[in-house]
């Protein structure tokens, strides 16, 4: 999570001006606060997140002793694929998030049933990966996800019309789980080479090894 300022500053001409800084990540709000308090003419200030949401100082100090505990900086990598001989789906996720100072990975596949094409298994896997965001508490949130399949990230962002109805009821799916957990979702369009992690965890998940982890980075 990223953070801005906006604040009174009083010139030494009494007149007062009204700044408002570029975003900056969430643990150096702090230190940029309290050097602008050092200067004795801040007499009014704002902390405002990605989100939109404003705090005093008082309550962002409460706010982000309560945030060192919530997973935030979410980014989610997603690939699916489909065997036409096994009519059998891979799923395969990588979520990479910040908690309590640290950074954290999660390597997930999936083998799936009663997915009748490539595109169908893309949009399973990212609705696997929103599960899983809602499974570690991610909530209130930008979050970026990346992928390989124009189809899902365009008709995602309503770029590109879903004329097909199991596509369709995957996208209700997702969107609900987006606004469920009140997500500010980046979508990123990937090529093929730049999503090799999330590709590979699929193409396991074909082959008949299932992963799950979560390791910090260290």
């Amino acid at each position: 999570m990223e953070m801005k300022l906006k604040f009174k500053y009083v010139s030494k001409t009494a007149s007062s001006i009204w700044f408002e800084s570029n975003y900056f990540p969430r643990k150096e709000t702090m230190i940029h606060i309290d050097d602008l308090m050092k200067t004795g003419r801040v007499q009014e200030l704002e902390i405002i997140d990605e989100m939109g949401n404003s705090w005093s100082r008082k309550e962002f100090i409460k706010l982000n002793q309560e945030l060192e505990k919530e997973p935030e900086n979410i980014k989610v990598y997603f690939d699916g694929g489909y065997d036409n001989e096994t009519l059998l789906a891979g799923a395969g996720i990588v979520v990479y998030y910040d908690k309590g100072g640290e950074s954290f990975r999660i390597r997930k596949n999936e083998l799936l049933e009663e997915i009748d094409n490539n595109n169908e298994a893309e949009y399973a896997a990212l609705h696997i990966a929103l599960r899983l965001l809602e499974e570690i508490g991610v909530k209130s949130m930008p979050c970026t996800i990346k992928g390989d399949s124009q189809v899902v990230l365009k008709q995602l962002s309503g770029e590109w019309p879903c004329y097909e109805e199991g596509l369709n009821r995957w996208l209700d799916r997702i969107e609900a789980l987006i606004k469920k957990l009140r997500l500010r979702t980046s979508l990123v369009v990937l090529n093929r080479k730049d999503n090799k992690e999330a590709d590979k965890l699929a193409n396991q998940a074909l082959q008949g090894t299932k992963v799950h982890s979560n390791k910090r980075i260290e």
